[in-house]
């Protein structure tokens, strides 16, 4: 028995078929002659059901009826039908539109394969180089020899004495602007006694370094870039209370009740300290706080956090001790024998063996660079911020993505950045300075900073360090015109892995010629 019913609505028609056997029979809803929830006897000639079939007139392809539940029955011969169809479908076609992955139109970037291979040809290439070195040269790595290199007399340490005598210019600079703030002496007085004081912390270490023979470049270095750190904090140290003295002189012409500089508002998560206003800040707390603070800008209150997190502190610390012997290691067994075949290509001048030196060097050297500045910018920066709960972590971006040269010098050393920007940058702006003639200054100072912390260490006046700090100009000029996107960064990578040895061989080259160069 069969019924038909026509669907509302002018598009579709829908056919309703129910064949039946010697059972009772069943309507096309769903329900039957019996109560609800009771099964209906099933006869052993009853056939199977067609479902409801619903014709398109537009495709004439059938569509399935899903009855009151909803769902289709898995096994209905029409599902079948449609599996075929759709199995024959995909044996007759097998394209479709669609670009190449490395196509720069397929819109594909999952190259992290791509990039787990170059770390696995990187790491098999140098593990060949360093077991050629074992092999050629035996063991270098002595720790007895690195003592030696901050220290000729066990019984003198001249280094620590000259940054142990930092103190004395930083409590200058403290004592100074107290008496600036209760107007004991004048502004020109002040500003005076403040340029003495920083002048003095440049021309002092520099002075004993040269005169005293105890002092080895290695401790040298250090005790210069000590005091160099030093200069621009207590720089932006007066720089800012100087800031504070105008706002307060501002706000007492206009005859407000508050006579302190605004607290700076602290980030989200940060701990709740009692902030300070100016001069409650001129303290010996507070100085030395920013002193040892993992950071060159002053400001009367950092943000700080919550508190020391025990775990962290040990794994940084675990960091700097692994990869400062890993430095030492790296220099000894793998840097010096390169340095010291480099010498005799460098005498006589002989261009190809000069640049294949150079290359041979850049591995070593780009890859102590590199650990330096993990060791240095993330593991020291950020022990000594845990163990001052010192908020502000941003030591560095992603200075591995630049794409021009100015992109890179703005954000591998965070630190430096700041203080450019904040007190040698913008107040040559406000003064009127053109933007290229003051991001040309910028570099200037730094190029002095850099012949600084090699020239008078080594005890040789050698422009090399200062000339490659003043080549980035151009250079930032070249790349940010006529290099874009992958260029750019390539070009920036290139600068970095090429230009630091050729000022390493020239400096050690100078060096060798002037100290040993008699004896052999």
């Amino acid at each position: 028995m069969s019924e038909r019913a026509e669907m509302k609505g002018p598009v579709t028609r829908r056919r309703r078929t129910t064949i039946t056997g010697s059972g009772p029979v069943k309507q096309a809803n769903g329900s039957n002659s019996h109560d609800a929830g009771e099964k209906p006897p099933q006869s052993p000639g009853a056939e199977a059901k067609i479902d409801d079939v619903t014709m398109h007139p537009s495709n004439g392809k059938p569509d399935r009826e899903m009855g009151a539940s909803g769902q289709q029955p898995p096994h209905s011969p029409s599902r079948k039908h449609m599996s075929v169809v759709e199995e024959f479908n995909e044996r007759l076609s097998c394209h479709v539109l669609q670009e190449s992955l490395l196509s720069s139109a397929s819109g594909y970037s999952n190259y992290r394969g791509i990039l787990n291979w170059c770390v696995v040809m990187l790491v098999l290439s140098n593990a060949r180089l360093f077991l050629e070195n074992i092999i050629k040269y035996g063991i270098l790595v002595d720790p007895i020899q690195v003592v030696s290199l901050f220290l000729k007399d066990p019984y003198s340490w001249p280094a620590a004495c000259l940054i142990i005598a930092s103190n004395v210019f930083i409590l200058a600079t403290l004592y100074t602007e107290r008496r600036l703030a209760v107007g004991t002496i004048s502004q020109r007085a002040g500003r005076i006694l403040h340029i003495f004081n920083l002048t003095s912390i440049l021309i002092f270490p520099a002075a004993t370094v040269l005169t005293l023979t105890s002092i080895t470049p290695v401790g040298g270095i250090l005790s210069l870039a000590a005091y160099s750190i030093l200069f621009l904090k207590l720089y932006s140290y007066q720089d800012t209370n100087r800031w504070c003295r105008q706002l307060r002189r501002m706000k007492a012409k206009r005859l407000t009740r508050s006579y302190s500089c605004p607290s700076v508002a602290q980030s989200n998560g940060s701990a709740v300290q009692s902030h300070v206003s100016y001069p409650g800040n001129l303290t010996h707390r507070n100085m030395y706080y920013f002193v040892f603070a993992p950071t060159l800008c002053y400001q009367l209150n950092f943000p700080r956090s919550r508190r020391i997190r025990i775990s962290f502190l040990m794994r940084r610390l675990f960091e700097m001790l692994f990869f400062m012997q890993l430095l030492v290691g790296l220099i000894q067994q793998w840097m010096v024998p390169t340095i010291q075949n480099s010498m005799k290509p460098f005498q006589e001048m002989d261009f190809s063996r000069m640049v294949e030196r150079l290359l041979k060097l850049a591995v070593p050297n780009h890859l102590i660079w590199l650990i330096f500045f993990y060791w240095f910018f993330h593991s020291c920066l950020n022990f000594v911020a845990e163990l001052l709960q010192f908020g502000d972590r941003q030591f560095y971006k992603d200075w591995w993505n630049s794409e021009t040269v100015t992109y890179f010098w703005s954000n591998w050393n965070i630190p430096v950045y700041k203080w450019c920007l904040r007190h040698f940058y913008k107040p040559m702006l406000r003064k009127g300075v053109n933007k290229f003639l003051a991001r040309t200054a910028v570099f200037l100072m730094s190029a002095f900073f850099h012949e600084y912390l090699v020239s008078v260490p080594l005890k040789m006046f050698r422009p090399w360090a200062f000339m490659g700090m003043m080549a980035q100009v151009p250079l930032a000029w070249f790349v940010g015109r006529f290099l874009n996107g992958n260029y750019g960064n390539a070009a920036v990578w290139i600068s970095l892995i090429i230009g630091q040895p050729v000022a390493v061989l020239m400096y050690v080259h100078d060096y060798y010629v002037i100290h040993y160069g008699s004896t052999t």
